[in-house]
């Protein structure tokens, strides 16, 4: 990992910012993908699946049958982690649901809202070398929760054409409807327009690569709804001299694991043993199966020192990470003052590694900066509120002439007769 000295300015941002792709070559593959699913269908699907993925499959969607034996090829011991997580998700997820309630704006003007789940949606969850089947507790259980009534899964098939079965184990215990072996473009294409076997849907979840980023963007323009532009993950470790480095070095590595276009940043406040975490980052590497994926996300990492806690949060502030690791003295003041962040977790003994499986909240997060502007997953995610208001004979008449003014001053007179023909008929009634 590069390290280098924080300083303000447009040069320090340049140096630190994510990995990317050349964004039109990327467009142009999601393009021709998408184009030909929308004519071809499943045939596009299994024709791109052994392309990216070097297997056949002659039907894309999991039979109820493999659903079934999934159950006897996952570990009771693992049957009973999932199961926890789970109800941890539903607990911090079902907290969410707020009661609606009447409001009455003027004499005789009630509004009020409805909330309703989304009717169909599809959620994306990455397979190949690391099947993510946490990712389908983390969207399957809030969309039932919400009252989804169609939840569509699409993962990339393994190499003998099945589905890891703890990724099956885990869609049929939260509820979902339909699962396929899809993944990539190809994926969120087949989910965009709709197959001769796969649902079109609503609202596209999950995160994965540049590739599925940039086809979720291309499903957004196509009409079809996506929870965030996530990308690949990322991982910001902010951590002073009451940091233990053993931690602050397998914190990294966690996300550095996850794939070779990852990023991971130590933000190393004065004090922090940095010499000890650069030795654990070493010796915990040489161990990782993974090591040679996190390597090349090392290698587009950085170390950033800094001399304060303001100066630190300056820098967290500024890379909107999707996860912060805040390993300080003061961890909850700094927390207070955190505004970009998907997910944070306070302390030496809060792994982000937790939140990734069983505290509760969501994993799926804002990636690329868009933490700026962007929430995590969240029951609200699943759902859409719909707007009512009744007005009485006196709320017209209370709240009639404002309307009058407001639509005359636009030249929207449309509008203004609208009302004026109510005012007009109760005044000669």
């Amino acid at each position: 990992m590069k390290t280098i000295k924080y300083k303000r300015g447009a040069d320090f941002e340049q140096q630190i910012a994510r990995p990317t792709m050349e964004r039109e070559e990327l467009d142009r593959i999601v393009r021709i993908i998408f184009d030909e699913v929308r004519r071809k269908g499943d045939e596009a699907i299994s024709k791109y699946t052994y392309h990216y993925d070097g297997v056949t499959v002659d039907t894309i969607q999991v039979s109820q049958q493999e659903l079934d034996i999934a159950d006897s090829l996952v570990g009771e011991e693992l049957k009973k982690a999932i199961a926890v997580a789970k109800q941890n998700i539903e607990t911090f997820h079902a907290s969410q649901a707020k009661a609606s309630k009447k409001v009455e704006t003027v004499s005789g003007v009630t509004c009020w809202e409805r909330t309703v789940g989304i009717e169909k949606v599809g959620l994306y969850i990455p397979g190949g070398s690391a099947p993510l089947f946490s990712s389908v507790l983390m969207l399957a259980v809030p969309a039932k929760i919400a009252g989804c009534k169609e939840i569509v899964l699409c993962t990339p098939p393994r190499k003998d054409g099945t589905i890891d079965p703890a990724i099956l184990y885990a869609a049929k215990l939260s509820g979902v409807t339909k699962v396929f072996k899809a993944g990539g473009i190809q994926a969120v294409a087949g989910m965009t327009y709709g197959t001769q076997s796969m649902p079109k849907v609503y609202k596209i979840f999950g995160p994965g690569n540049q590739y599925v980023t940039a086809a979720k963007m291309l499903a957004f323009m196509e009409g079809v709804a996506i929870d965030m532009p996530a990308g690949p993950s990322e991982v910001m470790v902010v951590a002073d001299f009451t940091a233990v480095p053993r931690f602050v070095a397998s914190d990294l590595l966690s996300q550095a694991e996850h794939g070779q276009d990852s990023q991971v940043i130590l933000v190393a406040i004065d004090g922090l043993n940095l010499k000890e975490v650069e030795k654990e980052l070493e010796l915990q590497l040489s161990s990782l199966p993974r090591k040679a994926i996190a390597e090349k996300a090392l290698a587009k990492s950085r170390i950033v020192t800094v001399d304060s806690e303001i100066e630190a949060l300056e820098v967290a502030n500024l890379y909107a990470p999707e996860h912060l690791i805040v390993s300080v003295k003061n961890y909850a003041d700094f927390a207070q003052n955190v505004v970009n962040a998907g997910s944070v977790f306070l302390g030496n003994y809060t792994p982000e590694s937790a939140g990734d499986y069983a505290s509760g909240t969501n994993h799926t997060l804002p990636t690329n900066g868009f933490a700026r502007a962007y929430s995590g997953i969240s029951l609200d995610s699943f759902t859409k509120k719909i707007f009512f208001q009744e007005i009485s004979e006196a709320g017209i008449k209370n709240l009639g002439p404002t309307i009058e003014i407001m639509a005359e001053t636009e030249k929207l007179n449309g509008h203004k007769n609208a009302v004026t023909l109510r005012l007009e008929y109760l005044k000669n009634r």
